[in-house]
């Protein structure tokens, strides 16, 4: 049984990773941020004397979003947390870094872009130049690869601002599924993840770099067309502005050529099981934050 780090445990995609079948397969050493300070050079000094592993798996990020505590720092943060982790690379076989779309810059009309247009842009926010910044860093490191991850989607996502998860919430309460503007995203469900890091644990990746997107884009329209359907059609669709926003989507092209029959949930389904789960713990869903688009 292989032993793994992973770092951001307690976020959405590590909080789902620990109760995928990956937890069964594989011993998961997941330390909270008041155990392992990763920004704590020292910290993780200290910590790699007396710790090694297989894999691993680096999700942890200081968050820049619009419901962020604290977005300053982002760039020197994510960075740092970075180079602490790859200082130590000799006490482990590989690491797997939980990238962003963000890479091709969220500045620009991103649509079905290839893994080698990385580089076309640098993005001037700091979400945008740090994912570019690392990702510099990660091409000329033997036992580092990165997954561009666009739009993901599941349970223990922020209610308040992702939309999937938002419009859900909003339907359960009666009020409207509202838009800025419909934009193009590839949107993965978090479940349809774990397969992917499953085989990036256990084989050798071709490139540094992957797409980790499904097979097809999602209009934000789309996804709440769908939304009003499940919920029994009598939410209102409101949208803000006409026409397209920027796109957001990525080529799987190379995951696939590697990956042979990765198969991706249809947006109906993952849907439905998302409106299932929210459904089941509306008690926790707090109806006042919802009144207000972030």
């Amino acid at each position: 049984m292989k032993t793994i780090l992973l770092t951001g445990g307690n976020g959405f995609i590590g909080k789902n990773i620990q109760e995928s079948f990956l937890a069964d397969k594989y011993h998961i050493v997941a330390p909270r941020s008041f155990e392992l300070n990763l920004a704590d050079t020292q910290a993780v000094d200290d910590y790699f004397k007396d710790h090694s592993f297989d894999v691993v798996l680096h999700a942890a990020t200081k968050p820049g979003h619009r419901n962020a505590k604290d977005p300053t720092n982002l760039f020197y943060n994510n960075v740092r947390m970075f180079e602490n982790l790859v200082r130590h690379a000799d006490k482990f076989g590989k690491m797997i870094n939980f990238g962003s779309g963000a890479v091709y810059d969220v500045a620009a009309d991103n649509r079905l872009v290839t893994e080698d247009q990385i580089g076309l842009r640098c993005g001037k926010d700091d979400h945008s130049f740090c994912k570019y910044v690392v990702h510099k860093r990660i091409e000329n490191l033997p036992n580092v690869m990165d997954l561009n991850i666009f739009g993901i989607f599941g349970k223990y996502e922020d209610w308040e601002i992702r939309f999937i998860s938002n419009a859900i919430c909003k339907t359960l309460f009666g009020l409207p599924i509202t838009l800025r503007q419909n934009r193009r995203f590839s949107y993965l469900y978090v479940n349809d993840l774990m397969p992917i890091l499953e085989y990036f644990i256990e084989n050798t990746p071709k490139y540094k770099s992957y797409n980790v997107t499904p097979d097809a884009e999602t209009e934000l329209l789309q996804a709440a067309q769908l939304i009003q359907k499940i919920a029994g059609g009598k939410n209102e669709i409101r949208i803000a502005a006409p026409g397209y926003g920027l796109s957001y989507t990525g080529s799987n092209a190379r995951l696939k050529s590697e990956i042979k029959n990765l198969q991706f949930t249809s947006l109906e389904k993952a849907i439905t099981e998302l409106y299932t789960y929210y459904q089941t713990n509306q008690d926790k869903i707090d109806r006042n934050l919802l009144l207000e688009d972030k």
